[in-house]
Formats: structure tokens, sequence, C-alpha cells
């Protein structure tokens, strides 16, 4: 059986934009689509939380910072024969400030923490599979989520290029998810099609993978 590792933020854990109820079923979510996908040969693991980012320490969302908590993600679920990072909206938000290309050097710093981790005797180190977020609605700006505005649209739209080009120079394979999936009425979350559309683009490229 296969192990994959899906980290991400909020519309890994499945967010609804449209509230009711507040979290996707697993059989919506783009983990829980994938594995019924992939079927019984793979074990996708769903590790989503609503705010996480790469790197930074939010004041307003407390214990978000993936680099933290993904070293613990990962001796928790090893052996592990993929790893995907599904993170970068949150680096967005306009109290952080960082450019695209400083929220993907956040994301390389994780690429790192997976590289380099101790996977224990005769553990090998998974593949790496990078997904660039979904851009943001055209009226981010005046939704519910006060930390984002029409920069943190623009720099998110700026990802795919970058995080393509890391994967390229770490050896990581890459997937832009705003390509096949889009936010729905809050601005910023998949509804369920996305979810269907995301997992379905996710298949041949894990089963490619990991063949």
């Amino acid at each position: 059986m296969k192990t994959i590792l899906c980290f991400g933020d909020s519309n890994t854990n499945g967010s609804n934009p449209d509230k009711v109820p507040p979290r996707h079923p697993y059989e919506v979510r783009w983990p829980g689509r994938l594995q019924r996908l992939l079927g019984e040969d793979y074990y996708v693991i769903e590790e989503g939380l609503g705010g996480r980012t790469t790197v930074w320490d939010d004041p307003l969302e407390p214990d978000r910072c993936g680099k933290d908590f993904l070293p613990a993600a990962l001796r928790t679920h090893r052996p592990l024969d993929l790893v995907i990072l599904s993170l970068g909206t949150n680096d967005c938000k306009s109290i952080f400030s960082a450019s695209p290309r400083t929220i993907t050097r956040g994301m390389s710093v994780l690429v790192d923490i997976v590289k380099r981790f101790d996977y224990g005797p005769g553990g090998q180190v998974p593949r790496i599979l990078l997904i660039s977020p979904i851009h943001m609605g055209p009226d981010v700006a005046n939704s519910i989520f006060e930390t984002f505005n029409e920069e943190s649209a623009e720099k998110v739209k700026q990802l795919a290029a970058l995080y393509e080009n890391l994967a390229a120079q770490t050896g990581c394979e890459f997937l832009d998810a705003a390509k096949v999936a889009g936010p729905g009425s809050d601005q910023l979350h998949m509804d369920g099609e996305s979810h269907r559309r995301l997992a379905e683009a996710l298949a041949p490229v894990i089963r490619e993978i990991l063949r």
C-alpha cells in the first residue's frame, strides 16, 4: 500500500464556502475523493488546517505555522511514499507583507524539512508534490476574510510559476490547482465541484509518480 500525506490549509481541510455545513463531508473533500479514485492500494492521509501558512506565525490565528507542525506529521505517519504540500494562500495575507518570491522561499523550507527528516532505520525519503493554490475571487477584499485584499489576490496568481520552478530545482513534482479549480461564493474556498476536479486531476499524476 502506498501512503500519501496531504499537508495543506483550509482547502485541504474542506472549508465550505456556503458555510452549511461548515466543512464539506469527507467524501466531498479532495483527499477523500482521491482515496476513492486511487483505490485500496493507496492510503490517503488528510492533514489540512484552516489558516495554515508555510513558515509564518499568525498573531490572529495561532498554531498555524506549517514549518512547526510538519515534522510531527511526518513522524506520526511514516513511512510515507508521497508528501503533497498544498500551501501558500494564507501566506498572501496582508499582515505578512510577503512577496510571492518570499512565499515560495517558505515553501522551499517545507521541502527541505521533508527531504532532511529522519525516517528511521531503512526509511526512505518520500516523493514530494507541490500544489500551487487556487486563485481568490474578484471580491475577496470585501469578503469576511479581513486579512485578504486586492494585493493578496494578485500575489496568489504569481505562485504557480514560482512553485513550478521550485519543483524543478528540488526534484519535486508540481500541479497548478488554479487550472482545474477555483473559489466558491466566499471568494476563498472550493465548492464540491472544485474538490472533485482537483482530485480527478491529481489521481493520474500520483499514479505516475508512485508507479
